[in-house]
């Protein structure tokens, strides 16, 4: 497992799922559930300390610290600004993950910090040359992009009114984006064993961190 000194990770899982019929944060692929294939998948990928943000699901989470977001209703917004308001004062920068893409592994993840040390101060994988999850936010910008996380919006108004300041990171041979909002969608992915697949029509794909 790979260890980057001041990168944390941070997990939105808070949803109800309501699509889906029941809190994303527990729902099972390749059997595990998605919040600890997530979290294993920043740990390896190199964070430490992993936030977990939960709402609709109060679930026990190992290796992670759990946020309790009361205000999940009021949608992606409100968990970013939860997660960011916990990370440690030693955290020097933050990459942010969704529960429900679990073709995003490690690697992604690393790629990410890589692009950090390299001088990133924002960093987003990218797929087909577009911006989805995850996303490394510096501590330099944490106070902006929780700013900016209003309603079911993470970090993506702040990423768009920042282009200059963005770095994409590549990720296509290595992840999916896919995310899993119906039974049909899990069912889909889940017969699909290739490691870095191209989405298909019937799954949803989002921009980065909402």
């Amino acid at each position: 497992m790979r260890i980057s000194t001041g990168t944390a990770g941070l997990l939105l899982a808070a949803g109800e799922g309501a699509r889906f019929g029941m809190p994303k944060a527990e729902i099972e692929f390749a059997g595990e559930r998605l919040v600890d294939r997530a979290v294993r998948t920043l740990r390896e990928g190199g964070c430490h300390p992993v936030i977990v943000v939960l709402g609709a699901a109060l679930v026990q989470v190992r290796g992670a610290v759990v946020v309790h977001n009361a205000a999940w209703r009021t949608g992606m917004g409100s968990s970013l600004r939860a997660g960011l308001a916990a990370l440690p004062a030693e955290a020097e920068r933050v990459v942010v993950m969704l529960v429900d893409q679990p073709r995003i592994g490690p690697e992604a993840v690393a790629r990410l910090i890589e692009a950090a040390h390299e001088g990133a101060s924002l960093a987003v994988a990218t797929y087909a040359g577009r911006p989805r999850n995850p996303v490394l936010i510096s501590r330099e910008h944490i106070p902006a992009v929780a700013e900016s996380a209003i309603g079911d919006i993470g970090a993506r108004d702040f990423l768009r009114a920042n282009p200059t300041l963005v770095t994409p990171v590549p990720c296509d041979d290595v992840a999916d984006p896919a995310d899993i909002d119906t039974p049909h969608d899990l069912a889909t992915l889940t017969s699909d064993d290739t490691p870095a697949a191209t989405p298909t029509e019937s799954t949803t794909v989002r921009d980065s961190t909402g």
